[in-house]
């Protein structure tokens, strides 16, 4: 924060305290020039009113609220670039990568700072560290458990439930459906493959898929006849002879989605004959993707959540697409 803004909330923040107080002040003062207790001469639906001063009570609590907000002002930041005499911090505001918050992470930890993310994540991992490894590693504590495996411990699932609707809901949903532009991970159109270690695989590194823009080379005409034979790939009524040309001109396509348009997980390519649209199925919706491209990415989760929790989450998703019978853990 610059100086000048510093000082711009140090200002407004300590002339509102004291305005507050200066007002109080104020009214706790008789200046009616009546006798205390006495009728003031006004009637308002039949209430009368008198001077009688601030109740007692009310008055000290404003103080305390004053005098509670000026120790808080005093002991924790909230007056511009002044960090608190206790150098408290919800977390650190100067990292800008992943790499940088993990150094400033494991610093405060290591010096046992007053950072509350910091103290927040080192009390969880304390807390929860010994729980994820105990569902994820065989009983000598050597080595993962099989996804699959995994899969089946019921405890597992609800622990991998939880981590899915902290880190991944947000995309995928909280029944993890999906979205416009975020894969539906219920069903069996895997872009990259649903085997369990591939989805470890996606999670743990993360996918970049990209969808080339195709309208300056194919043309509005090209990409309308690509969009009328991709559409007739999946059952779709189109025009017959927009269709013809279009597999003609589907070569440039064939590269990445396959002769027969069944896509390639080696390049996330989907397949274009099912009725699995991840940008949206209408024609338009279609057509736009030809032309205009898609840009995808699904960001890797290794440096933020460790792959024990990844292990677990792994499960879950694997299992939503191959549900399997779950055994109690006592």
């Amino acid at each position: 924060m610059t100086t000048f803004w510093s000082i711009w909330i140090t200002v407004i923040t300590l002339g509102t305290i004291l305005g507050v107080a200066i007002i109080l002040t104020w009214c706790s003062r008789d200046k009616m020039g009546v006798e205390e207790g006495k009728d003031m001469g006004h009637e308002y639906d039949g209430i009368r009113e008198i001077n009688n001063p601030l109740p007692k009570w009310w008055f000290y609590m404003f103080w305390a609220t004053i005098i509670g907000g000026l120790v808080y002002l005093v002991l924790f930041p909230g007056l511009g670039n002044f960090k608190g005499v206790l150098g408290w911090q919800s977390s650190d505001q100067t990292v800008r990568s992943i790499e940088e918050s993990n150094q400033s992470i494991a610093m405060s930890q290591r010096e046992k700072s007053l950072d509350q993310y910091a103290k927040e994540l080192n009390d969880a991992d304390s807390k929860f560290g010994a729980i994820f490894k105990q569902l994820a590693y065989n009983h000598a504590g050597t080595e993962y458990l099989p996804i699959p495996e995994i899969a089946q411990n019921e405890d597992a699932i609800k622990v991998g439930q939880r981590l899915f609707l902290q880190n991944c809901a947000q995309c995928h949903s909280s029944d993890a459906r999906g979205q416009k532009g975020f894969p539906n991970l219920t069903d069996n159109a895997w872009l990259y493959g649903g085997e369990a270690e591939t989805i470890k695989t996606t999670l743990m590194h993360g996918r970049q898929g990209v969808m080339p823009a195709w309208q300056d080379s194919l043309g509005v005409d090209g990409v309308r006849e690509v969009t009328s034979y991709v559409l007739s790939l999946s059952g779709r009524k189109v025009n017959t002879k927009e269709a013809l040309a279009g597999k003609q001109r589907f070569v440039v396509c064939a590269a990445c989605h396959g002769t027969d348009g069944k896509g390639n997980p080696a390049f996330g390519a989907p397949d274009l004959t099912d009725q699995n649209w991840l940008y949206g199925g209408s024609r338009k919706a279609v057509e736009a993707t030809i032309a205009y491209g898609r840009q995808g990415v699904m960001p890797a989760w290794s440096e933020i959540l460790g792959e024990d929790k990844i292990q677990l989450i792994s499960a879950y998703v694997w299992n939503l697409s191959n549900p399997t019978e779950q055994q109690p853990t006592n």
